[in-house]
């Protein structure tokens, strides 16, 4: 790759690994203590998050939508997910481990990168990928995860029926779709924010990179890997190079190219999202393993994040 290629990808990577580190620090030194990264993450989630997502949207007509990304990043992510349950088996543990390898940490990470990299035109497709990444890929795995889980024990359709519906509706008014939705609904009255409103939801926005960035460090401080180390790097791996290169075949089959093609395919490549660890706390399953591959994952992609951005450049 020539310089030329190389300077705006670590231009737009720099800060964002920064950010990271200055956050392994504070968490090393204990500027930041554990307590208080639950309070931080609310934080972020609850307020600055849906300011952001429903600012940039708010601008965003649904014309000007290209929904072909959707349906091929979810058909390689969706794929993958099968197919990964079919290596770590149909087991809680199995699905939670085949979540882990293609749950991108896309919000946290991947909202302030894309910004940074590839400007406006690159976020509206990014968004358009975050606001159904959470609702199809944790509604799918709440329901693979109960019907794992029953088929360990005896089966109660009635019951998973209602896990099914519990999970679609608190994936569908989760803090990040929802705004989402919002924002585009607002965007197509033709109205323009004033700019009472306008002016803190921009501050509430910008105030979202730099914090969300600092609790990933903070989180990667505390997280074990060596005990793990085989393990999480089989799923980071997966993570980090394999669903790349599903998604970027999947967009080349529905015909997808230029900066579309490379959000996807930087999309895909981000280090694993912390939702993971959510799902592992819910059902017991690989606590220790889902945090180091966390790590790992968050680790090797300042490798390999910087070579698809690099190649995709």
């Amino acid at each position: 790759m020539n310089l030329q290629a190389a300077l705006p990808v670590f231009a737009s990577l720099a800060p964002v690994f920064l950010l990271i580190a200055a956050g392994v620090v504070a968490g090393r030194v204990g500027w930041i203590r554990i307590e208080a990264v639950k309070d931080l993450s609310n934080l972020t989630f609850m307020l600055l998050i849906p300011a952001l997502l429903f600012r940039t949207m708010s601008n965003v007509h649904m014309e000007q939508l290209d929904l072909r990304p959707i349906g091929a990043y979810f058909l390689a992510a969706l794929g993958c997910f099968g197919v990964l349950i079919g290596v770590f088996g149909f087991t809680a543990r199995g699905v939670v481990m085949a979540l882990a390898g293609v749950f991108s940490n896309m919000v946290m990470i991947g909202i302030t990168l894309v910004e940074l990299a590839y400007g406006q035109a690159g976020l509206v497709t990014l968004l358009t990928l975050v606001s159904v990444h959470a609702l199809i890929l944790l509604t799918t795995a709440t329901v693979v995860l109960e019907l794992a889980v029953a088929h360990a024990g005896p089966m109660n359709a009635r019951s998973l029926l209602a896990t099914a519906g519990r999970a679609f509706a608190s994936a569908l008014l989760h803090p990040i779709p929802l705004p989402i939705v919002c924002g585009l609904l607002f965007a197509q009255t033709g109205w323009n924010l004033p700019a009472t409103v306008d002016k803190p939801l921009a501050l509430l926005g910008s105030a979202f990179g730099p914090v969300s960035l600092v609790l990933v460090g903070v989180t990667l401080a505390r997280s074990p890997v060596g005990a793990h180390w085989r393990a999480a790097q089989g799923i980071s791996l997966c993570k980090n190079l394999l669903l790349p290169v599903l998604v970027g075949l999947s967009a080349w089959g529905f015909g997808i190219s230029g900066l579309p093609l490379t959000v996807m395919v930087v999309a895909a490549g981000l280090p694993m999202g912390a939702n993971v660890f959510l799902f592992s706390q819910r059902y017991g399953v690989a606590h220790d393993l889902v945090t180091a591959s966390i790590g790992l994952s968050t680790l090797l992609a300042l490798v390999t994040l910087s070579a698809w951005m690099l190649w995709l450049a």
